[in-house]
């Protein structure tokens, strides 16, 4: 499977493309969660490339985004394997580890459940993953709840 055009509206959406100077180039900058590592640049880029003082093109961040995109849909088609799914359920599943990493797809519980065919479960299971360093944050409670609603779509 590959991203759909939902999960590209998804994920630009939440990401944004941030911190755009007056010449169209963009900066890098701190995580809003932390105020530190990771940095991000673009749409919500992160690397050992991007750090303080990096500035992008706008070319330099579509480009970039569309790697990471298929980068982490080819990582969530081996984490679900052969698991039945739909095309909105693997973009939920592609816009929560873009945010969050793979590996906190790899060890959830909302994995577990749609392996299972636990539908509505792991539907719900968004949800629980609204916090940076430790805080509720608004913008993941709304993230989390357009990924959950795109999944049961």
């Amino acid at each position: 499977m590959v991203p759909s055009s939902a999960c590209i509206k998804l994920v630009q959406e939440f990401e944004g493309c941030e911190k755009k100077r007056g010449d169209g180039s963009f900066n890098a900058y701190p995580d809003p969660g932390s105020g530190g590592d990771p940095w991000t640049i673009g749409w919500g880029t992160t690397g050992p490339d991007v750090k303080p003082g990096v500035t992008w093109t706008q070319q330099q961040c579509d480009d970039r985004f569309s790697q990471d995109l298929n980068k982490f849909a080819e990582g969530v088609a081996n984490i679900i394997g052969d698991a039945a799914t739909t095309q909105p359920q693997f973009d939920a599943m592609v816009s929560f580890a873009y945010n969050l990493g793979q590996g906190n797809l790899t060890k959830s519980t909302l994995l577990k459940k749609h392996k299972a065919g636990d539908y509505a479960g792991a539907a719900n299971e968004f949800g629980k993953w609204n916090k940076a360093a430790g805080k509720v944050m608004k913008g993941l409670t709304r993230r989390r709840a357009a990924e959950a609603a795109l999944y049961q779509s």
